[in-house]
C-alpha cells in the first residue's frame, strides 16, 4: 500500500499540434519524476501512430479522432502507455501510444506520483519490463 501524503496529483493541458508522447516524457523529465501512472485523459487527435499487440511496425492514420482513455505506467527511465481512440463513426482502435499522435483541439491529462517509488525497465526476454522498487530514504543519512 502506498502512502497517500507521498503522492502528487499533476494536471497537464496539451495545445494543438503537441506530440501527446514527447509532451507526457518532457513532463515526466522537467519534473524528475521516477514513479507515475496515468490517472485519466480526454481529448482529440489529428493523426495518431499506435502500435498493435505482437507487431513490430506502427499503424498511422490521419484525420479527427476522439481519445477515449491513456493508461500506463510512466517515470524517467521509461515509459509504457497505451491508448484507445475513436473516428468520427465511432470505431475504436487501441494498442501502444507511440510518438506521432498529434493533438488536435486540446489534450486534458492528469498524472498520480509516488515520492517513495521507483518504476524502472529490466529487459524481460524480449521486452523491457516494469520493475518497481523503493527509493531509499534521503533522510537515512542525515547525521
Amino acid at each position: 500500500m502506498i502512502d497517500s501524503s507521498q503522492q502528487q496529483i499533476h494536471i497537464l493541458r496539451l495545445l494543438p499540434g503537441e506530440d501527446l508522447r514527447i509532451s507526457v516524457e518532457r513532463y515526466l523529465h522537467l519534473h524528475q519524476l521516477e514513479a507515475a501512472w496515468m490517472v485519466t485523459a480526454v481529448g482529440s487527435l489529428t493523426a495518431y501512430r499506435i502500435r498493435m499487440a505482437n507487431r513490430n511496425k506502427a499503424a498511422n492514420g490521419f484525420g479527427f479522432f476522439e481519445i477515449l482513455s491513456v493508461t500506463g505506467t510512466l517515470s524517467i527511465y521509461g515509459v509504457h502507455l497505451h491508448i484507445c481512440i475513436a473516428d468520427a463513426e465511432g470505431n475504436a482502435i487501441g494498442g501502444h501510444l507511440m510518438e506521432g499522435c498529434i493533438i488536435y483541439t486540446t489534450a486534458e491529462l492528469v498524472l498520480e506520483s509516488s515520492d517513495i517509488l521507483k518504476f524502472t525497465r529490466e529487459q524481460d526476454g524480449a521486452y523491457k519490463e516494469l520493475k518497481i522498487s523503493e527509493k531509499k530514504n534521503r533522510d537515512q543519512n542525515a547525521p
